[in-house]
């Protein structure tokens, strides 16, 4: 009889458990990463219920694997152009909240009595909500239009960033067991040295890589190739003394600004889903039931001081980056839960070996509480919101919409203040940059080299050159380029500015002579280097044209790189047609649009105005191309026309509703949702018109399920029968309350 190895053994039982316990979450209408736990405290040595996981080990390297997956998904959603255009209002939000959760974990932490490395974890642990459980959370309520919900992606990305950083700097202080300031600042201008270096390198050759090789990309391989440079990053991370995680979301936030982000994306999902779902039910196994009932204090104390302080900081820092009362509010209560970043800090103290066995289960249960929460946190922010509305002064109240409204009109610093920002910003880029580079050469490239050649001579000369050529790029950004172009013109207008900008350059140029003998020192004899040194100056003043061109040519790649997805996008919602001045534009009909509901026929829109409609997406789910004159546009239809700069003009006014229709727009959301006719429902019985639907939910019936059959566009004579299936286009608020 064959014998069948323990770790098929362990992932049939791990897999079939957390399908089962899944969809009991799945009906309860919880989040599924519960039952993932669940399944692990019922396969784990904890519980004897079930046959128990034989070989542990096994399930740990799956488990690491999913780390890897769930970071390089996270990656992916991340984009460093999504941070760069984030704005001040998260920023500040962010890193108030995280600076002050990190604080108050520490701070409970000690006042409970635990060790200064579980407290200092504790912190980290409470500082990072989950994205996850957020978003998904925001989906089921239908809030994810609303500006709060800008605001609370944006803190996420804010908060994904600090809790890389957060894992590098907890790894460090976790080594060395103490605050050695001088080697934490070195961790993070190592980590921010390899972020720029990778992010640099990996925008500059992988977009240009798959588009060149995109004809040949099918799903299959797609699939293959991401999930290589995925592993190539994790190995090159490890051997910078980074952890693998940290790999896996650098390459994901690469390929996050490549034209296939979406396709990887969308075909890695099952992939992560897997070895997700076996990292959670690795976390479950983790969870002592004994530990849970001793420390079962500590948990609530601490549930409810995060729950607390971090609505209370987020909201805060909110007010302070200039948002309204409502948006912070509401933004604070969306908040208020931890997820798979906390699990992964948990994780690392356990690996570590740095913290108590009763951290770990401690942080998995104040997650599952805050994750049962949520939903419910979310629906109480109006509530919360009227209540300290009505309870603030008016004073007070005035003094806030005043705040929020100056800071939201501060206009930016004067033209030297831009450029000289400007050149501090450039140049500290740059330092450190080169900084590392020579550095890395130093202690990593030149033994290697030495490794394969006996002369040192030689491999000095290779190792220099070679640094050299990686450091050029960043120093001809240093001397080269200019800085803020728009305001340094107007400073040069004024002669009295020429002095201080022409001695800007001058820094500028000694800087990057600074650097280039410095590297010949480090590499070579002192005499060979200040000789080398002057005849490369020589020859970059010789040959300053043609290095410019190239170097001209490097950036142009590399920001073509950085926007083409957007270069895409442009000109498919811009796209020429001919020599005339015809387009394509996207429009949304608005509820309340006196459009709403009438053929396409009925409206004449080519004969009157002269556009023509390409294409009609409704919802997810139906998409119309071509669309014949007996299609009708129901609210929230987008409507992808062909016309002109005036013709388009012309149609965006023609589809708007009127004064009243166009406030009710601003302030609801437009959603195609659907709802059940059961026993007790108001339209059972009644056909569409006498239903008065269109009245009741500012939208229309757009569709009818009824035994497995399907009307589209049904007429208002339609009776709705019992368990009618309807899908209506309308105000997502009145819908649920027709509901």
């Amino acid at each position: 009889m064959n014998h069948l190895p323990h770790l098929i053994q362990d992932l049939g039982l791990v897999l079939i458990v957390a399908g089962l316990t899944t969809l009991l979450f799945k009906w309860l209408k919880q989040p599924v990463v519960l039952g993932y736990l669940l399944a692990g405290l019922l396969v784990g040595p904890q519980v004897a219920l079930l046959p128990t996981i034989s070989d542990i080990g096994n399930i740990r390297i799956w488990a690491d694997i999913g780390v890897i997956f769930l970071l390089f998904t996270l990656g992916l959603e991340f984009s460093f152009k999504k941070l760069l255009n984030i704005g001040g209002p998260a920023s500040v939000t962010g890193l108030i909240e995280i600076s002050a959760m990190l604080g108050v974990g520490f701070i409970l932490g000690r006042l409970m009595g635990w060790p200064v490395m579980d407290s200092i974890f504790l912190g980290g642990i409470l500082s990072i909500a989950s994205t996850t459980i957020i978003i998904r959370a925001f989906d089921e309520l239908g809030v994810k239009g609303k500006k709060f919900a800008n605001l609370v992606f944006g803190v996420l990305i804010i908060e994904d960033l600090v809790a890389v950083v957060l894992m590098v700097l907890l790894t460090t202080i976790s080594v060395s067991r103490e605050f050695a300031g001088m080697e934490m600042l070195l961790s993070i201008l190592k980590l921010a040295f390899f972020l720029t270096l990778w992010f640099i390198a990996g925008i500059f050759f992988i977009p240009s890589f798959l588009s060149r090789v995109q004809k040949h990309l099918n799903d299959e391989t797609l699939l293959i190739l991401a999930i290589g440079l995925c592993l190539l990053m994790v190995i090159l991370a490890s051997l910078a003394g980074f952890s693998p995680a940290l790999g896996a979301f650098i390459m994901g936030s690469i390929l996050a600004e490549t034209i296939q982000a979406e396709r990887i994306e969308h075909i890695i999902t099952p992939v992560k889903d897997l070895f997700g779902a076996v990292f959670f039910v690795s976390v479950g196994m983790l969870i002592n039931p004994a530990i849970l009932v001793e420390y079962a204090g500590p948990i609530l104390l601490i549930t409810v001081v995060f729950i607390f302080f971090k609505v209370l900081h987020v909201t805060i820092g909110a007010v302070i980056s200039g948002q309204p009362l409502k948006t912070s509010v509401y933004a604070g209560m969306s908040m208020a839960q931890i997820g798979e970043f906390s699990f992964i800090i948990a994780t690392l103290g356990v690996t570590l070996k740095v913290t108590s066995n009763y951290l770990y289960p401690i942080a998995v249960a104040v997650s599952a509480l805050t994750t049962f929460a949520t939903p419910y946190m979310i629906k109480a922010s109006g509530p919360l919101y009227n209540r300290i509305e009505a309870i603030l002064p008016d004073k007070w109240k005035k003094t806030l919409v005043r705040y929020s409204t100056g800071a939201q009109t501060i206009n930016s610093g004067g033209d030297w203040e831009v450029v000289f920002r400007s050149f501090i910003i450039t140049s500290v880029f740059v330092l450190v940059l080169s900084t590392g580079i020579i550095i890395l050469f130093m202690e990593v490239v030149h033994d290697m080299i030495m490794a394969n050649i006996d002369s040192l001579l030689w491999a000095s000369i290779i190792s220099v050159v070679l640094c050299l050529m990686a450091i050029s790029p960043f120093l001809w950004v240093l001397v080269m380029r200019k800085l803020q172009p728009h305001a340094f013109a107007n400073l040069w207008a004024n002669k009295r500015y020429h002095g201080p900008l022409l001695f800007l350059r001058l820094i500028r140029v000694a800087l990057a002579i600074i650097i280039i003998t410095v590297m010949f020192i480090i590499f070579l004899p002192l005499q060979y280097a200040l000789l080398s040194a002057a005849v490369l100056i020589g020859l970059v003043i010789f040959f300053a044209r043609k290095i410019h061109a190239f170097y001209l040519r490097l950036e142009t790649r590399f920001f073509f790189n950085f926007n083409h997805r957007e270069i895409l996008e442009a000109r498919i919602n811009r796209k020429e047609l001919a020599p005339w001045d015809a387009h394509i534009a996207q429009y949304v009909l608005p509820v309340g649009s006196p459009r709403a509901g009438k053929t396409l026929e009925e409206l004449a829109i080519r004969e009157n105005l002269g556009v023509n409609i390409a294409m009609i997406k409704r919802g997810d789910y139906y998409t119309v191309l071509a669309p014949s004159r007996v299609e009708r546009i129901y609210p929230g239809d987008r409507m992808f026309v062909i016309g002109t700069d005036e013709q388009l003009d012309a149609f965006e006014k023609y589809i708007q509703p009127d004064t009243e229709q166009q406030k009710l727009v601003e302030q609801h959301d437009v959603v195609l949702k659907k709802i059940i006719v059961k026993d007790n429902s108001s339209l059972l019985g009644k056909t569409i018109r006498e239903s008065s639907v269109r009245e009741r939910t500012n939208g229309l019936v757009v569709g009818i399920e009824r035994g497995g059959r399907r009307m589209l566009n049904p007429e208002s004579y339609t009776l709705f029968e019992l368990n009618d299936k309807v899908w209506i286009v309308g105000d997502a608020e009145l819908i649920e309350q027709l509901q």
